[in-house]
């Protein structure tokens, strides 16, 4: 019964590769039904200049340490020939905006306040462009692959008005070392941040 059965399970083998032969043999090759991508999508100057996205990491301190080595070299004892501090190089203004009242000496000191001013920050910039983050995260404006990360790095370094205005009007706003604010949509996009 069992030598039966085992012939059986072989007929049944042979006939299913027999008939998968025959059947591939009747396939039409894909290439010959689908017209080629390229002459589908019309050639635009935004689609040509979009930039090939990197992989980054998704650790929100290896953002937060990537911006700190753009800003700083990761120091907290610095200060910019601007007066900008730290290892995030911080403003007097944005640190009274988000409710610090430090001293230079106290901030440049303090790495844990210099850490939480930057996570404060980033939330706050998050919940003030968070329009803008939900209508372009994921889509090229400007020739700039947008992403959370991307849009408060920008805003890190040229204010969320700025931000704004790139979106509404492609402005591109320069720091007084001429570093573009695109330069860092680009550079800190595609991390996630978990804020």
């Amino acid at each position: 019964m069992k030598t039966l059965r085992n012939i059986f399970v072989c007929l049944l083998a042979v006939l299913f590769l027999s008939a998968f032969k025959e059947y591939k043999k009747t396939l039409i090759p894909i290439s010959s039904i689908i017209t080629p991508i390229k002459t589908i999508i019309p050639l635009d100057i935004d689609y040509l200049e979009a930039p090939v996205i990197e992989i980054k990491p998704t650790s929100h301190q290896q953002f937060l340490d990537a911006i700190g080595q753009r800003e700083s070299s990761n120091r907290y004892d610095v200060v910019n020939s601007y007066g900008y501090m730290g290892k995030y190089q911080f403003g007097s203004k944005t640190l009274k905006g988000l409710g610090y009242k430090v001293s230079k000496e106290e901030f440049l000191n303090n790495p844990e306040l210099q850490e939480q001013a930057m996570l404060d920050l980033l939330k706050h910039n998050k919940k003030k462009l968070k329009r803008f983050i939900d209508k372009y995260e994921g889509k090229t404006v400007h020739g700039i692959y947008i992403t959370e990360s991307g849009i408060l790095a920008a805003a890190h370094l040229a204010g969320q008005g700025n931000v704004r205005k790139f979106f509404r009007k492609g402005y591109e706003f320069k720091d007084g070392f001429g570093t573009k604010m695109t330069s860092y949509m680009s550079q800190f996009g595609g991390y996630n941040l978990n804020i």
